[in-house]
């Protein structure tokens, strides 16, 4: 049993133990984690095995999480799978994770059941009122691998429902972010059916998310996730936002990354960001 999200610590703290050198990338590093400190107090790290980027995003959106967002609650969610299968025969080569002594069952009720965990544990959290409480009741689901590891399936059939809405509203002519079109024009994924053979049925496995993807995940969530990436500390890129031009109404969560492969979370605003 490893920690998905270790406990807090001071940022700086942090920053010494792993950045002491002189080198140009240790300077760096100290730079962007001195800005990040700035606007918060401690760090989390992210247990890294393919899966952080989807463990950071999730754990942030569920601790801050007040209510259930709107195309969580919709009557049509949990029938997604059901609802593309019929559409297209090619996402029965959705690679499911293997659940160890249980029966797989149909694919579309796999991931059925994947999506009604989400919604359920998104309502329960955000019922939550006490911050402590809350935060304990995160902690408690990213310790449970059966339930955690189910979450980023659903995240994933997300994204790939995401993706197919822009493909076809790119091909009838409606208007898509300018992720959309550099998503489809990778070789690997000129459509949604190679986006999941070449990418999303590796994600976990065989590597992480790719900065591209987190365009789409941030779209599958409707948050944007805005994330400090400390090698580009003092360049234009140093907080990047996915999407770049967000919807005001979407929430906000945070991320770090020291390489866009990596992400760990920063908890705790300082009391003057929060006035």
């Amino acid at each position: 049993y490893k920690l998905s999200v270790s406990p807090e610590m001071d940022i700086m703290e942090y920053c010494r133990k792993e950045w002491r050198g002189n080198t140009p990338v240790a300077k760096r590093m100290r730079k962007g984690y001195e800005a990040v400190a700035q606007k918060f107090a401690s760090i989390r790290r992210i247990r890294g095995d393919n899966y952080c980027a989807f463990r950071a995003t999730l754990f942030q959106a569920l601790s801050q999480a007040t209510q259930v967002p709107s195309w969580l609650q919709s009557e049509d969610f949990t029938m997604l799978p059901e609802n593309l299968l019929s559409k297209y025969d090619w996402i029965k080569q959705w690679q499911l994770k293997q659940k160890l002594g249980k029966k797989m069952g149909g694919i579309s009720d796999e991931i059925k059941e994947y999506l009604v965990l989400l919604r359920k544990k998104w309502k329960n959290i955000s019922e939550i009122k006490d911050p402590t409480e809350k935060q304990e009741a995160c902690d408690k689901l990213f310790k449970s691998e059966e339930e955690e590891y189910s979450l980023y399936e659903a995240l994933k059939f997300l994204m790939l429902n995401t993706a197919i809405e822009l493909y076809n509203d790119d091909k009838n002519g409606r208007r898509v972010p300018v992720f959309s079109w550099l998503l489809f024009a990778r070789d690997t994924s000129s459509n949604p059916c190679q986006l999941m053979q070449n990418h999303l049925n590796h994600i976990g496995h065989s590597g992480g998310l790719e900065q591209v993807e987190m365009f789409l995940l941030a779209y599958a969530l409707h948050y944007t996730i805005q994330v400090y990436r400390l090698y580009k500390y003092s360049t234009d890129e140093f907080i990047t936002l996915y999407p770049s031009d967000p919807e005001e109404d979407w929430p906000v969560v945070t991320l770090i990354t020291e390489d866009d492969r990596h992400y760990n979370i920063p908890v705790r605003m300082c009391q003057e960001t929060v006035l």
